[in-house]
């Protein structure tokens, strides 16, 4: 039963084929659009293709039986439909969890459309809702390297961050284990945190003071916008801290249940991503 991970290179996707390659899950391909520049565990196959070009993906999608797709990555939908043409049998899917907790936000309402196909498909399918990633901390990386600061809004609302090796980890149980077909899993973080304790977690990873600035959203926004555009900075900030519900914030036991292991904390994101901030 060939494996096939799409966003190979991502947070989510280099996590996964670490740990179906430990798993001896074989054979697994990883997707990307250089190969040549992959690095991938030996015996994971590198492939590209464009998830963004659904029709040139025959050869790619050739004899594979699992298929692990970010939803938003791509034409997801079109995806989907060459996945079931070329004869895939199972398709895990990292979805939202704003599906549930703010359907109204555009992105949203894209992760629920692709959900929707999914489950239309003909194949079984699996559906993954995380919630904000540690990793989008990343965001800070520049502002912390440079001048030892994080300026953010909400410092002291706190969200069940997820790391994203435990969205990998629900991803390869589900895609190498009975019982996880037909299943629709939330998947949080073990605890809330702070925008304050994640800044006071990075300082500890560098082994450097970096000072925390709360800033308004107004400011939060013009900054956010630069790179996200305005409606997406928008909807992000809403989740930060300006529109949460007590679905958001809710911890949830999904990762140990599934897995057997305890979610990894956001100390430990940052333990082992320290290099990033420095």
């Amino acid at each position: 039963m060939t494996i096939l991970v799409t966003g190979a290179t991502g947070n989510i996707g280099c996590a996964l084929l670490r740990q179906l390659h430990r798993r001896g899950a074989a054979p697994v391909r990883g997707l990307t659009r250089d190969a040549a520049r992959a690095s991938f565990p030996e015996g994971v196959e590198a492939v590209e293709g464009d998830l963004g070009r659904a029709e040139s993906l025959g050869p790619v999608l050739e004899g594979v039986r699992s298929l692990f797709l970010l939803s938003g990555a791509g034409g997801t939908e079109e995806v989907v439909t060459a996945a079931r043409q070329a004869g895939v049998d199972h398709v895990v899917l990292v979805s939202s969890i704003t599906v549930q907790t703010h359907p109204h936000l555009p992105a949203a309402r894209e992760n629920l459309a692709a959900e929707r196909a999914l489950r239309g498909s003909g194949m079984d399918w699996t559906i993954l809702r995380p919630t904000q990633f540690a990793s989008n901390t990343l965001w800070w990386a520049p502002a912390i390297r440079e001048h030892g600061q994080v300026r953010a809004p909400y410092a002291d609302v706190g969200l069940p961050a997820v790391h994203p090796a435990d969205v990998a980890a629900v991803a390869a149980t589900a895609l190498t284990e009975p019982g996880h077909r037909g299943r629709t899993y939330a998947l949080t973080g073990p605890e809330r945190v702070t925008a304050r304790r994640q800044s006071a977690a990075i300082a500890a990873a560098v082994g450097r003071d970096v000072s925390f600035v709360e800033i308004g959203r107004e400011e939060a926004h013009t900054w956010m916008a630069s790179f996200m555009g305005d409606e997406t900075a928008s909807a992000v900030l809403d989740l930060m801290g300006g529109d949460v519900n007590d679905e958001l914030l809710k911890v949830r036991d999904t990762v140990p249940r599934i897995t057997g292991s305890p979610a990894r904390s956001f100390e430990q994101w940052a333990a082992e991503n320290g290099a990033a901030f420095r």
